[in-house]
């Protein structure tokens, strides 16, 4: 007869029977829909922003405002919940989200509305993180696969669903009522959370890294300004060459500064292990890949092939289901004991497929709108079989005292590779557009389809490197992955094992 496992003694203190544990976890992954749908549900209710609200900044500031404010914080809550709890840091993102929501639904000029947005976003870049340093304690190990899977597949269909939205809002109600009614829902969340989570034992007392969270504001706001320099009209003196400029020397300043800070704010040791660094690059690859389909393929079907917003958007629904039906399989695939090596090599192969299809859709099929969609399936089944690996593996690589800056760091780089992407490969296009049609004003109807081309080629080839990042993944089930060991020394805490 065998005798059960016995639960570690070093279980979290809010660790909860599973039947304990619904209503809590609809209230995280409530508030995982709602960020996630926050960074995207503008997209299409734009210009009627722009003829309802008086001002001279231009619109596009309403969704760079919150895209910017919720990649900066990403790393500063996963430090705080390490300090103070993941409760206490998760009570405050949703406050700040709540009040921002209430701010955007109520503001009346464009520069109330980009300060609100800011506000919303100080408060969804955290709701990304501790949803899943908190579902990570909830659940033991054998279990935790199933539940950061749906959390993948929330977060990923959300962020498609975000355009639809937005645009369904603003055609039959008001772009107020996308902010307006995230606030009784916010409420709703806050109030369950507050009353069903239990508290945590708080790591150690150190102090948090204020210049380095400053130098990495700083790095992070220039490469995101930098990327958008055009749409959103900056001034001539704040140039991409002088953002870039600005980005180079923040970043490397933050990294002097993370190898000597005592309590470093991303302990670089965490890289140090290939597992990390290597989910660390797969969480930017799927940023980069996720990003390229949401904004290039809408974009293309309406204004090549004529389509309307919301039938644009619903061409997605490939990508979507590709999303939420390989996201729950990669966590029963993780439990059944598929190393997680195995795994994210078949699904970066997966995103690579993907984007080589819609390349050639590109030569053989442009104005054929079923054709490309379909093309969009095993793209989206890669990125959600990779979501789930991504936490578990950067949870699983790093001591329990720096979890919650270790699951951060691949959402941070997520939301980064994405936004800096999608600006690169806009580039991208715009200059093989140019080319094409330099002297040919009647190549324009094919140029369209070629140019695209080259933007999924390119995707393509960046994808690539989610295969080779997948070679450092763990080769053995993650049930055998030892935890790292932790020893306090004066550097701070470092992983030995």
């Amino acid at each position: 007869m065998t005798t059960p496992n016995p639960m570690p003694a070093t279980q979290p203190p809010e660790l909860a029977q599973p039947r304990t544990t619904a209503l809590p976890l609809l209230a995280l992954m409530l508030m995982l829909v709602l960020a996630a749908l926050d960074q995207t549900i503008l997209s299409t209710a734009l210009p009627s922003i722009a003829r309802d609200m008086p001002g001279s900044l231009p619109p596009a500031w309403t969704f760079s405002a919150y895209l910017l404010a919720a990649t900066v914080v990403i790393a500063l809550y996963g430090r705080l919940a390490d300090v103070h709890g993941r409760k206490p840091m998760l009570l405050l993102a949703i406050a700040l989200f709540l009040l921002g929501s209430l701010a955007c639904a109520a503001s009346q000029s464009m520069l109330q509305l980009v300060l609100a947005r800011a506000l919303q976003g100080a408060g969804g870049g955290g709701l990304m993180t501790l949803t899943m340093l908190t579902v990570a304690a909830m659940f033991p190990l054998a279990e935790r696969g199933r539940y950061q899977s749906l959390l993948g597949a929330v977060y990923g269909v959300a962020t498609m669903f975000g355009p639809l939205t937005g645009g369904w809002l603003t055609e039959h109600l008001s772009w107020r009522w996308a902010f307006g009614l995230n606030v009784p829902l916010a409420l709703v969340a806050f109030g369950v959370l507050a009353a069903t989570l239990r508290g945590q034992a708080r790591g150690p007392r150190t102090p948090i890294d204020h210049l380095g969270a400053v130098l990495l504001t700083a790095a992070l706001c220039s490469a995101l300004l930098m990327t958008q320099h055009e749409r959103l009209q900056l001034p001539d003196w704040l140039s991409a060459a002088v953002l870039g400029t600005v980005c180079a020397l923040c970043t490397v300043a933050f990294l002097l500064r993370q190898r000597r800070a005592a309590h470093p704010l991303v302990p670089l040791s965490l890289f140090s292990r290939p597992v990390y660094a290597a989910a660390s690059v797969i969480g930017m690859v799927t940023g980069v890949a996720l990003y390229a389909a949401v904004v290039f393929m809408p974009a293309y079907l309406q204004t090549a092939l004529h389509l309307a917003p919301t039938t644009a958007a619903w061409h997605l629904l490939p990508l979507m289901a590709g999303v939420t039906a390989a996201a729950i399989g990669s966590g029963r695939l993780l439990r059944a004991r598929v190393p997680a090596r195995n795994l994210g090599m078949g699904a970066s192969a997966l995103v690579v497929l993907g984007f080589v299809l819609l390349a050639a859709a590109m030569q053989w099929a442009p104005a054929q709108p079923l054709v490309l969609s379909a093309c969009l399936l095993p793209l989206g089944m890669g990125i959600g079989l990779l979501f789930p690996i991504i936490t578990m593996v950067s949870q699983r690589a790093s001591p329990v005292q720096l979890m919650g800056i270790a699951t951060a760091v691949p959402v941070m780089l997520r939301s980064l590779g994405g936004a800096v992407g999608v600006a690169l490969l806009t580039t991208l296009f715009a200059q093989v557009l140019h080319t094409l049609v330099a002297g040919h004003p009647e190549a324009m109807a094919s140029a369209g389809p070629h140019a695209l081309q080259a933007v999924w080629a390119c995707a393509a080839a960046v994808a690539v490197l989610g295969v080779v990042a997948c070679r450092w993944l763990p080769d053995a089930p993650m049930e055998q992955q030892a935890q790292p060991v932790v020893n306090a020394g004066p550097a701070g805490i470092r992983a030995t094992a």
